[in-house]
């Protein structure tokens, strides 16, 4: 097990490690004093999907989804539901395709809502269509015992 891990502060975007040996839930940014964990999704734009990407190093599940795109309006909530049971070890992030072409494009989203497994800054599984919470966590876990 790592000694510590990389974790990106959700509110600055700030660089932080965490021991191995302090509970991940209660650790805070050593810039801005913000929890590392919300138990919530984190909103990103393209930058800071890249900065998640590059430095966790924990896995990072993202939601690439559409304002306009009523399954996501189903998902959305199921995804925060499923942000409480991942967190702190696995990042939630949502991306919002309009704002995100690029990105979008780049992962090759074809639908939304699609969701995107991340490990070590690599794609390591994905998914189309809206999941409820429970699905979403299963699907996760699935994932990443596969790929462990």
């Amino acid at each position: 097990m790592a000694a510590s891990e990389q974790i990106v502060c959700p509110a600055c975007s700030a660089l932080n490690r965490v021991p191995a040996d302090r509970p991940a839930a209660e650790a805070r940014c050593g810039k801005c004093h913000g929890k590392l964990f919300t138990a919530h999704p984190i909103e990103v734009d393209e930058a800071t999907f890249e900065r998640h990407i590059r430095s966790d190093s924990i896995p990072v599940l993202l939601d690439v989804w559409a304002p306009w795109c009523g399954p996501c309006r189903t998902m959305g909530p199921q995804f925060e539901r499923a942000a409480a049971t991942l967190e702190p070890r696995v990042r939630l992030l949502k991306l919002n395709a309009d704002q995100a072409p690029d990105v979008s494009a780049r992962l090759g989203v074809r639908g939304i809502p699609a969701m995107f497994l991340f490990q070590n800054g690599k794609p390591i599984a994905q998914s189309a269509g809206a999941m409820n919470a429970d699905a979403i966590v299963r699907w996760t876990h699935d994932n990443l015992s596969l790929k462990n």
